[in-house]
């Protein structure tokens, strides 16, 4: 009898020392998987510390790939853009010539087809010149190498001197001169900077004023044509009923010839067009107009209005260093220096080049007294 106990007293004790020793290496190997993973998180803490990191930053670098995928498929938009506003517009101006011209021609006194020939051909020259000049004028790029220009800084992304109001422009993947956007929304396919800006605003506002011109004058016009086509419908339906129908003494009604609806459904889709596009583009036009009075871009309108109510708390008032006053800005924005420039260079077509060169914002020529670029008084 006790030999059974001592038997049974001693194995379990060595089952009590096998669960010990399995606890034991269980505890170790926990041990050792925490001092792994805390030595992992050293090192990658060690390798990828920035005291200036944030959530934000970690926000940004997580959507980088989105970010990249955007920008290079917003230039392949940029290519169908170009050529669908070339498309519109071209057919607007077939339509003009082929239904619309002739009918002038025959009913309109000489002095209204005077009038409507030399407006409306200028009007075109001048959306053809400055389309063509927006869409193939480079907007200007700072220069890589180092110069002797002072209070500039450097950009981050292109590690590249930055003058005063050049921003980076994602898509294109430089720096950019008095950068205002990068245009999708106008069919440019480019940037809008300081060498091609005014090439691009005054396409929006020639290619407002044209669809205006095309909608006033056309508006007669496409009230014939709109009912001529509810016409068109409404015997449509009668001659199917006469067909189905149709005895030997009953003759379906008369139809619209080829040319006819072709005709009608032109002139609806010209009025249509031409009214969508000059609200879309008048809206973009005011909106620009409104920054260069200002003497801003876009980009600098958020700026500035962050910078405004930063020291409308500390009891100051902002004061824009690149506004001279709203009949100067234009001035300043057309390249108008003379008198006489009001008509070679705004209402004729003109290459002439912007003031300055973008790296620095001198006087212009045409400001009589100078005014202090401060920032706040």
């Amino acid at each position: 009898m006790r030999s059974r106990q001592r038997m049974f007293a001693a194995v379990m004790r060595l089952l009590l020392k096998c669960l010990r020793l399995g606890q034991r290496r269980q505890f170790k190997l926990v041990r050792q998987v925490k001092q792994l993973w805390l030595y992992g998180h050293l090192c990658l803490r060690s390798l990828l510390y920035n005291s200036f990191t944030n959530g934000d930053v970690v926000l940004d670098s997580l959507f980088e790939p989105i970010y990249w995928l955007v920008d290079h498929v917003t230039r392949w938009f940029g290519v169908v853009f170009v050529a669908l506003v070339i498309g519109l517009t071209s057919s607007i101006v077939a339509i003009v010539y082929i239904c619309l011209l002739p009918l002038i021609l025959q009913t309109y006194t000489p002095a209204w087809i005077c009038w409507h020939l030399a407006y409306g051909h200028w009007n075109l020259i001048m959306i053809v010149f400055h389309y063509y000049m927006a869409i193939t004028t480079s907007p200007g790029h700072p220069p890589q190498a180092k110069n002797d220009l002072t209070g500039i800084s450097i950009c981050r992304k292109c590690i590249a001197p930055k003058p005063a109001r050049t921003h980076h422009c994602s898509i294109c993947n430089r720096c950019v001169l008095k950068m205002d956007h990068h245009c999708q929304k106008a069919w440019l396919n480019n940037c809008v900077g300081h060498y091609n800006h005014r090439y691009f605003f005054s396409f929006c506002l020639f290619m407002t004023m044209g669809c205006i011109y095309c909608s006033i004058s056309g508006w007669e016009m496409f009230r014939d044509a709109y009912a001529a086509i509810e016409r068109m419908k409404l015997l449509g339906k009668e001659t199917l009923q006469v067909a189905a129908n149709q005895t030997y003494y009953q003759t379906p009604p008369p139809t619209f010839s080829f040319r006819q609806r072709a005709f009608h459904k032109s002139v609806v889709y010209l009025w249509v067009l031409c009214s969508s596009v000059a609200l879309a583009l008048g809206a973009l036009t005011l909106w620009h107009a409104a920054l260069i009075t200002r003497g801003e871009t876009s980009i600098e309108r958020h700026i500035n209005r962050k910078e405004r109510q930063r020291l409308q708390k500390k009891g100051k008032v902002f004061r824009n260093p690149y506004s001279y006053g709203s009949w100067d800005n234009w001035k300043v924005f057309l390249g108008v220096e003379e008198p006489r420039h009001w008509i070679t260079r705004v209402l004729l077509p003109s290459p002439h080049l912007p003031h300055g060169t973008g790296l620095s914002w001198d006087l212009p020529p045409c400001m009589t007294e100078q005014r202090a670029p401060l920032l706040a008084i």
